[in-house]
């Protein structure tokens, strides 16, 4: 089913003429094509905001729909059409004109790349270096990105006249719209080379395969992107390189849990031990440290080593490792422990057992919630 004008433009039934042509024109911002050549859904999409805008910027077509629906519209013989335009960008400059919000005019600047690493744990709290492989598409060294083979002439394309670009009328339910468009010929250049590079074909670019060396970030999380500026493919004819996206895995450590720069790790600890209180030795991701813990420590209880933690991007200060205390109660007795134990539940007080923790608290512990 078609969703509704008014939705996807997000104004309300009783929007003006201008407010609904001001909402058109800031959403169809977010789809032009400098910005969105990553979402292959993006010609969908302005497709389908055109078509909202063509109902409720004619009055009688936005009277029809409010009182039937797309039904009503298409029982009257509406239906909208832009099939006809070859690209996003045909599309939006039909609208707006070549150029318009920032479109750019002559070379195009080169694509970005990216690429996957992964790094552990104990690399993402204390930064490293990879050796990042990728293709990307560089300058001719040959023709020197013009083309042409070394010492050929180069001629003004006949189709533009040196112009680099087409224009082409095509008539819409808007009326009839100039549309302006690279030259098929000369791909926007505005020369044609007489005879084209051996060995770019004429093309000024070629796929070579390339290698840099990635520092990593010390606190780096796994998701996160490192950009590496002009290390992208090569543009046309001189314009600006692309950049080089590297995505950064993390991958997960069987002893530790990450909760922003502090660390969370289990620690099995026997009954006895946690009523007497004890000293153990704790592992971390550098040596392992000495933690006390204290008599009567119960279950769930967090004790908490600073510094222990993961660093932030930037700052050498680093987060908490926070112990979780796991407390286990002894199975399989034998007649000894049974008797050992009875006697010690025999001693024991209401003083002893006391608890100063709410039964609400009691419940957030042990299914694991926090208090907001």
């Amino acid at each position: 089913m078609p969703r509704d004008p008014y939705e996807l433009l997000d104004v309300g039934r009783d929007a003006s003429d201008q407010e609904i042509k001001k909402a058109f024109r800031q959403l169809a911002r977010e789809l032009h094509p400098d910005v969105n050549a990553h979402d292959p859904q993006s010609e969908e999409k302005l497709k389908e905001l055109a078509d909202a805008y063509e109902i409720l910027s004619d009055a009688e077509r936005r009277a029809t729909y409010d009182r039937y629906g797309h039904e009503g519209l298409r029982s009257g013989g509406y239906a909208p059409d832009f099939d006809s335009f070859g690209s996003l960008g045909d599309l939006f400059s039909a609208f707006f004109g070549g150029g318009a919000f920032g479109g750019r005019a002559g070379p195009a600047q080169g694509e970005d790349v990216a690429v996957a690493i992964e790094v552990d744990l104990a690399e993402a709290a204390h930064g490293t270096s990879r050796k990042v492989a990728f293709d990307a598409i560089e300058r001719c060294e040959r023709c020197h990105g013009n083309g042409a083979e070394p010492g050929t002439p180069i001629a003004t394309c006949e189709r533009c006249g040196g112009a680099g670009q087409l224009q082409a009328v095509t008539r819409t339910a808007f009326g009839q719209m100039v549309r302006t468009m690279p030259c098929d010929a000369c791909h926007g250049d505005g020369h044609i080379a007489s005879e084209p590079c051996t060995e770019c074909r004429g093309r000024g670019r070629m796929r070579v395969s390339r290698e840099v060396e990635l520092e990593v970030p010390a606190g780096i999380a796994d998701g996160q992107r490192i950009r590496l500026s002009g290390r992208g493919h090569a543009g046309e004819r001189g314009a600006p390189p692309g950049d080089l996206y590297v995505h950064v895995s993390v991958r997960p450590d069987e002893r530790f849990l990450r909760e922003g720069d502090d660390l969370i790790t289990p620690l099995d600890l026997s009954a006895p031990l946690a009523a007497l209180g004890t000293t153990l030795e704790i592992h971390t991701l550098d040596e392992p440290v000495t933690l006390e813990v204290p008599a009567g420590t119960q279950p769930g209880d967090v004790l908490s080593i600073r510094g222990q933690g993961m660093p932030s991007i930037g700052r050498s200060r680093r987060g908490e490792l926070r112990v979780v205390v796991n407390v286990l109660v002894p199975r399989n007795l034998d007649a000894e422990q049974r008797e050992l134990l009875t006697k010690l539940n025999a001693t024991l007080t209401p003083e002893n057992l006391r608890s100063d923790e709410s039964i609400l608290g009691k419940l957030k512990r042990v299914l694991g919630s926090r208090a907001a």
